[in-house]
C-alpha cells in the first residue's frame, strides 16, 4: 500500500453501505448556489464501480423525462452526503453498459430474492 492511500484510509471514516453494479442507489448530493446549499437526490442503476482505494467512483445511471442520464460521483466525496441502497439487483456483469442501447421494460434489471 503506498503513502497516499495509507493516509486517505485514516481520513476516511464515512461508512459506505456496500453495493455493487446492478443495485438501485440513491445518492443524496450536496449542490451549492450562489451562498446556499440544498440536499438533491439522484436516484438510479449502478451501471459500473471503479475500486481504487480513495479515488474510488461509482457510475449511476437514471432516465429523465426520456433522456439517459449518467453522473460518475467520487465514493469518498465530501459532495456525496448520504447513499441508501434502494434494491439489489440479479446481475452477471460487472459493467452494464448494455443499458445504454435498451429502452423501457427492457432496460429493467431483477431484483435479488433472498
Amino acid at each position: 500500500m503506498n503513502i497516499i492511500d495509507q493516509i486517505g484510509q485514516e481520513q476516511s471514516t464515512r461508512v459506505i453501505p456496500q453495493f455493487k453494479a446492478g443495485d438501485t442507489l440513491r445518492v443524496h448530493v450536496k449542490i451549492v448556489e450562489g451562498d446556499k446549499q440544498r440536499i438533491q437526490v439522484f436516484q438510479g442503476v449502478c451501471i459500473k464501480r471503479v475500486n481504487n482505494g480513495v479515488s474510488s467512483t461509482f457510475t449511476v445511471r437514471k432516465i429523465s423525462n426520456g433522456v439517459g442520464v449518467e453522473r460518475i460521483f467520487p465514493l469518498f466525496s465530501p459532495n456525496v452526503d448520504a447513499l441508501e441502497v434502494m434494491r439489489i439487483g440479479k446481475v452477471r456483469r460487472a459493467k452494464l453498459y448494455y443499458l445504454r442501447k435498451l429502452q423501457g421494460k427492457a432496460a429493467r434489471i431483477q431484483e435479488k430474492r433472498y
